[in-house]
């Protein structure tokens, strides 16, 4: 039985028709940025369509080139937060797909994802083809999130209240309590009861060593 060839054409289209995901990447570590655009372009399924290394400009980025899903590192240049950029490409063009990245295991990352209403967070320390599996499971609608087992210490940080919490980071960037007063807008004995309730709920003894525990051990980035 003769079966015909596919021309050069047929070929094309079938490429053309296997890409289905149109993607933007926001990465701000160059080399890795590279890495990422090739590997993911070499898989049939994603077409890399522009990149960054600032969050700030995702949005705009959004607009222009219409990925159907964006790849973004939480923590880029300038100071940008990748967290608050997904936010805004999901209030504002809610029909893309978002999904974070990091290799900072900050306690409240996963919670502040989930309220900008990402579909999915990734650490960076997975292989290619799990990225990639995750990429297309979250165009499909499936959701992925890092496992909620935590360790006993990332339990207890996660008791403190949103307020304990603005209070620590401020006390990781080694912010006073007058300092801390004046940002956060309250008195400096409201200052003074939130301390002495993160001593009591960590069991700390003091501010400087459950800050720089905080920060070593990855449960609070400052500049997030």
């Amino acid at each position: 039985m003769f079966v015909a060839k596919p021309s050069l054409t047929d070929i094309i289209l079938f490429k053309e028709e296997t890409v289905m995901i149109k993607m933007l990447i926001i990465e701000d570590q160059k080399i890795v940025r590279d890495a990422l655009i090739n590997s993911l372009n070499d898989s049939d399924e994603i077409s890399v369509v522009a990149d960054s290394g600032d969050a700030s400009e995702s949005l705009s980025m959004c607009e222009k080139y219409s990925p159907d899903l964006v790849l973004m590192d939480i923590c880029t240049e300038h100071d940008s937060s990748g967290i608050e950029a997904a936010g805004h490409i999901k209030t504002r063009l809610p029909q893309i797909k978002v999904v974070l990245m990091t290799g900072v295991p900050e306690i409240s990352f996963i919670e502040k994802a989930k309220a900008a209403n990402v579909d999915s967070f990734i650490y960076k320390n997975i292989g290619i083809d799990d990225m990639i599996h995750i990429l297309i499971s979250t165009m499909n609608g499936y959701g992925t999130f890092p496992n909620e087992n935590r360790s006993d210490d990332v339990k207890i940080m996660s008791e403190l209240t949103e307020r304990e919490m603005q209070v620590l980071r401020l006390l990781c960037d080694a912010k006073n309590r007058t300092e801390i007063s004046k940002e956060l807008s309250i008195s400096e004995s409201s200052v003074k009861t939130y301390i002495s309730s993160l001593l009591s709920k960590t069991g700390f003894e003091n501010t400087s060593k459950l800050a720089i525990y905080a920060v070593r051990n990855g449960l609070i980035n400052p500049k997030i």
